[in-house]
Parts: structure tokens; C-alpha cells; sequence
């Protein structure tokens, strides 16, 4: 069985192991979306007010004929603002991966928004001459219970990496996790063929940040103390999913109720 089927559950990916069924484990994104994201909070409440005071004509006018639709379109300002951006994302994605296998774009079928992104992958290519060894194929870990889909792992003067092609406006931190736990992973799963290969040695990992600006590569520490981090919070998924169930009791008495012996062993 060729490749390896993902499902929801709730905000969580998971991957199905292609032999068992059974089998799930998280994905390696999920377990980075463990990390506090405090941050987020302040970012929502800012993309509402700049769309409150970005489209007050808009706005002013629903609060008028529909409060709750006001409410609504206001809150759902980030969502849409990250929509976008995933979407964007996603598709220059699909295309770096084309340029990556050697296709040629044709810029005249591309959108208008990614047309310097490809404009700049292909800077990259022809600038950085990366060896690639895999592409877009998903690694699998028995020993830690993860998965994940990585963009390339590549030969890049003499050393092997794995690389995380960026579209967003900064490189975060958090793409440390993510490429560490592609690095130390057991195995790789081939899309085409579904067999499983040893994931080769790497010195470390990089990201390709692409932006309708330019581009960067960008070397990024993926060792194993980052990883020691990564498995920090596959444990921490592990609790938010399972383990805070149940941990705390019913209570053996309460309100002053007194009870006897027998029904506190009940209890």
C-alpha cells in the first residue's frame, strides 16, 4: 500500500500506520502545537480591531441590521487572515515541489500572488545546486510514536539536511522541533511504493524562507537537545489527550456531609 492516509481529530492530525489500521500516532506538527501560544491571543484581538477599524462603513452598517453578524465577522478575523496565508502557503508549496522534481512552470498558469515565490525557489535552486535525496515523504518513528510529512532532505555542499520550505514572515523557533523530530525519526515511508527506508545521517537542518521579497536560506539547530525538547511535548500531547482524564477523584465527602467508613471506601 502506497503512502500514508492522515485524519482529524479534533485541532490534532493523525497518521495511520499503511500495515495496521489500528495504529494511529499524532503528527509531528501536532505535537509542535503543544507549545504555550499566549502570543495568539494579542494577535487575535489585533487583527479584529484593524478589521473593525479597517471596514467600519461595513461594520457599522451590520451592527445596525444584525449585532450577532458584527460579532461574528469581527471574531473571525484572524481565522480568515491565517486561512489565507495557509492557503497561499499551501500552493506555493505544491509548486516548489514541481520545481524541486525539475518541472518546468510556466509563470502565465500561476497566480498572481506566488509568482515571486516561484520567481525566488528557482534563484534557490540554481544558487544553493542542492542534491536532493527525498521529497515530500513522510517519516515514521516506532520508538517515540510520531509522524510527519518533511519538504525535502538534500545534499547541500557535502552535507546532508533536511529542509523546511517558509512562506510566513519570519522563521519562528519552533521549526527547530519540527525539523528535529524529521531528523531522528526511524523511518521514511515512500509515497510511491509505501516501502520503508532508513532515514539517512544529517548534520542538521535549514529553511528555505521564500517571500514576494526575496529569499533566504536559513540554517537552523536540530540536534538532539532540541529534540530531547520535541520529546517533551509528545508526552505533554499524550496528557492533554489521555492523561489529564479521570486524574482527579470524586469527592468522599463534601458540604460538610458526613460519611461513614463504608461509604468513603465506596466512594
Amino acid at each position: 500500500m502506497a503512502g500514508v492516509s492522515t485524519i482529524k481529530r479534533g485541532n490534532s492530525r493523525f497518521y495511520i500506520d499503511p500495515t495496521d489500521a489500528h495504529r494511529k500516532v499524532p503528527g509531528v506538527t501536532s505535537v509542535v502545537g503543544m507549545l504555550p501560544k499566549d502570543f495568539l491571543t494579542f494577535w487575535a484581538a489585533k487583527e479584529a480591531a484593524e478589521a473593525a477599524v479597517t471596514n467600519w462603513d461595513i461594520v457599522s452598517q451590520l451592527i445596525q441590521r444584525d449585532p450577532q453578524g458584527a460579532v461574528d465577522y469581527l471574531k473571525g478575523a484572524h481565522r480568515r487572515k491565517s486561512k489565507a496565508a495557509s492557503d497561499l502557503g499551501s500552493s506555493a508549496h505544491d509548486i516548489f515541489e514541481r520545481q524541486a522534481r525539475g518541472d518546468v512552470i510556466n509563470l502565465r498558469h500561476v497566480h498572481q500572488d506566488i509568482k515571486p515565490h516561484v520567481k525566488y525557489f528557482d534563484e534557490f535552486l540554481q544558487e544553493v545546486q542542492p542534491e536532493f535525496l527525498h521529497l515530500e515523504e513522510t517519516v515514521w518513528s516506532d520508538e517515540h510514536l510520531y509522524a510527519g510529512s518533511f519538504d525535502a532532505i538534500a545534499r547541500v555542499d557535502g552535507e546532508v539536511v533536511v529542509i523546511d520550505w517558509k512562506t510566513s514572515k519570519a522563521v519562528y523557533d519552533s521549526v527547530a522541533l519540527q525539523l528535529s523530530a524529521y531528523r531522528y525519526a526511524d523511518r521514511i515511508i515512500l509515497e510511491e511504493t509505501g516501502e520503508s527506508v532508513s532515514v539517512p545521517e544529517m548534520t542538521g537542518g535549514a529553511v528555505l524562507h521564500v517571500r514576494p521579497e526575496g529569499w533566504s536560506f536559513v540554517p537552523v539547530e536540530c540536534g538532539p537537545r532540541v529534540f530531547d525538547a520535541f520529546k517533551a511535548l509528545r508526552q505533554v500531547f499524550d496528557w492533554e489527550a489521555d492523561g489529564k482524564k479521570k486524574v482527579v477523584g470524586k469527592p468522599i465527602a463534601k458540604g460538610g456531609e458526613h460519611r461513614t467508613g463504608t461509604q468513603r471506601r465506596a466512594a
